[in-house]
């Protein structure tokens, strides 16, 4: 008896959770139909979603979260300050790129604002890095040249991306 009853249980569990899924989806229904803008706007999104999944994944993972076997940097005596640091940073990228790969490929009328939110960060990085936050050593990690060549496809892709408005019905 209470074997069954255990079971009975859980199918009741489970057809409660398959309606609650149903009545409130992890997310919405697509709206790409209503896109306007163009396919390599589609795409410069796509790219820079993975553009930040796999940093953040190095920052995250790694031992040293990349910041000597990949930027090369001399930790000394804060490397717990900086390893953690970067895995910090991993633990914003890997969302914030997720979050770009659902724009890109469910919901494209938000691209224009992403792709504005991507600019804008590339943009704050490379004022930073070579500006007012330049390295003393004047050493730069990869990821400060790779700014270089986001900023003007971003931009670029931010033109695109709002197309042409609908005709009024």
């Amino acid at each position: 008896m209470g074997g069954s009853l255990a079971e009975s249980d859980t199918l009741r569990l489970c057809s409660s959770l398959t309606h609650l899924k149903a009545a409130m989806p992890l997310l919405p229904p697509s709206t790409n139909p209503d896109y306007r803008g163009s396919t390599f706007s589609v795409v410069m999104l796509v790219i820079a979603g993975v553009g930040a999944i796999g940093p953040g994944l190095i920052h995250y993972l790694l031992p040293d979260g990349g910041a000597v076997v990949i930027a090369g940097l001399d930790l000394g005596a804060q490397a717990s300050v900086v390893i953690g640091t970067f895995a910090w940073m991993g633990a914003t990228q890997i969302p914030w790129g997720l979050a770009q790969l659902i724009v890109a490929l469910r919901y494209r009328p938000l691209i224009p604002l992403f792709l504005a939110l991507a600019l804008l960060e590339k943009t704050l990085s490379a004022v930073a890095a070579w500006g007012f936050k330049a390295s003393a050593s004047g050493h730069h990690p990869p990821e400060n040249y790779g700014v270089l060549v986001a900023i003007p496809l971003l931009a670029l892709a931010l033109a695109l991306s709002f197309g042409k408005p609908r005709a009024a019905a």
